[in-house]
This record gives structure tokens, sequence and C-alpha cells, in this order.
């Protein structure tokens, strides 16, 4: 059986992860018609169509699902032993990164790690997407870069580095009429609250443990994301238990008064993560670094 050559492997690689043959001739500067051979000479090669039009996109057969990991793992495989993209320069880089992150980060991290990389690398871009379920799969295709939260579902295949800690606390309005020195258990019970709910904001973890614990609170608002979250608490008498970094910007920005929660909550680790193919990418380490960098600081 005749052997394949890189470029067939690399329009496999970009079918599979665009599901587009006009996508996939985009990413890789070629032409339509370039990119139609090499699927044809694909479909030849395994005596099948690998990629079917349902819609308006391709889905791979079974056969082209088995190949992915393989493809993709002999790809990283070559562009190791040939130093592809092996130099990477941070004053003359007009590289776009893909990062993944929760709102409380993009709060919390990100204006400061723009200053950063604005400083190390003027021509750099960064393209923030939201946390989801489709981040490792994401991460592994190479459509995102890194990934920063708590992502306790991530597998074998990626890695990670622990940014932080993490803790809750309680915050509430500095003028509140009933939370003033202290936050007792019975107050906590009988105050309402404003809750946080979206993908990524870690809300479970905190409704499992009260819920252990048999605390009963009165959820009167719930909202997506940390998007407006300091206004809704300095206009409201809710208070709203959430990420102690988060409540620390807040409370730079308005009175607001912080509390331990009155019973023990578990904390957790903001940590970064990679898949194992980018992981000697230089321009991904050097973003991972400026990451770390700029928390231990």
């Amino acid at each position: 059986m005749p052997s394949l050559d890189l470029r067939l492997l690399s329009v496999f690689d970009e079918i599979a992860k665009t599901r587009s043959v006009s996508r996939a001739a985009e990413a890789m500067g070629l032409g339509q018609p370039a990119v139609s051979i090499a699927l044809a000479r694909l479909r030849e090669h395994f005596g099948d169509p690998l990629f079917v039009r349902v819609g308006s996109v391709m889905e791979p057969t079974p056969l082209a699902r088995e190949l992915t990991q393989p493809m993709r793992q002999a790809l990283a495989a070559v562009e190791a032993a040939l130093g592809h993209r092996s130099r990477f320069e941070a004053k003359t880089t007009t590289r776009s990164f893909v990062v993944s992150m929760s709102d409380i980060s993009q709060v919390v991290l990100l204006p400061s790690l723009w200053a950063r990389l604005l400083g190390e690398a003027p021509g750099v871009a960064v393209d923030v997407r939201p946390l989801s379920p489709e981040t490792p799969q994401q991460l592994e295709s190479g459509e995102a870069d890194l990934a920063i939260g708590f992502i306790p579902q991530l597998d074998a295949g990626f890695y990670q580095q622990t940014l932080f800690p993490q803790r809750y606390v309680c915050l509430v309005r500095a003028g509140h009429p009933r939370v003033r020195q202290s936050l007792s258990r019975a107050l906590y019970e009988a105050e309402s609250h404003i809750v946080v709910s979206g993908a990524g904001t870690g809300h479970a973890i905190v409704e499992r443990e009260l819920e252990r614990q048999g605390i009963h609170r009165r959820i009167a608002l719930r909202v997506p994301n940390y998007v407006g979250l300091s206004y809704l608490i300095q206009g409201t008498d809710l208070i709203a238990t959430i990420p102690l970094r988060l409540a620390e910007v807040i409370s730079k920005r308005g009175r607001y008064r912080m509390f331990a929660p009155p019973v023990p909550l578990p904390g957790y680790e903001i940590k970064l993560h990679w898949h194992e193919r980018f992981h000697h990418d230089p321009g991904s380490r050097w973003m991972r670094s400026a990451i770390t960098r700029l928390l231990r600081t």
C-alpha cells in the first residue's frame, strides 16, 4: 500500500477539526481544489469516504474517528522531529493565542495579563473564549491553546499547573441592614441570596456542601455569570457566596463587607491546562510562562 505524505495527514487533521473542506483550505493557506484532491487521495488510500456531508458540515465516518488520534500523534511526532515552529520571538510575533477561561478569570486575571503580554509581545493577539464542555476537545484539536480555571473533568493527555488556591467568602453591601459585624449560620439561612450558576463557576461545589451540612438558604436571584455581580450586590440586600479573589476585586470598586462563610466550605485550585500535543511548542511555552510569572509577582 503506498505511503501518505505529510500534507495528506495535515489535510485529514484540518478537516477533522473544522468539519469543512473550505475552512480546512483556508486554515492551511491552500486552494479548495487542492484540499479536495488530497481528500480524494485519502479516500482512495483507506477505501473509505472518511468525511461525509451532513447538512453544512463534513461528518467523519467511523473509520475517520478511529484514525483521528493516530493521525494527530503522527503529525505531532513529525513536527517535533522537524522542529516545526521551533523559534518564537515574543518581540516580533503576531501570533493569536486562544485562551479559554471563566468570567472570574477574565475579571481577576485578564487585565494584568494583557498588560504583561503587551509589554513583552506588542504584536500578540488573544482570543478569549468561555470554559465549556467542549474545552477539552478544543485543547486537544488545537482550536484552543490554553485553558485557565477549575476543570476537574480533564483526563489523560493533558498537562496542568496550579496557579493559585481558591476559597469562598460571603459578600454583602456595606449598608446591609442586618449583616453588619458578623454572619452567623442563622442569619445566613434567614437572608436572601444571589447565586451564579453558569458553567465553570464552581456553583455546584457550594451547593453540594451546603446540602451535606443541612444548610437551607433562600435563593432569590440566579444569574448565569459574574458580569454585573458587583452592581447587584451593591444595589440589594442579597448575600453572594463567591471566590475570594473575585470578592477582593469587587471590594476595591465600592463599599462592601466580606465575611467567612458560617460553615466550612471546600476550596479548589485554579489551574492552567494544555494538551500534550503542544507541550513543547515554543509559543505555548512562552504564554504559559507569562501567566505563571504574573501570578508569582
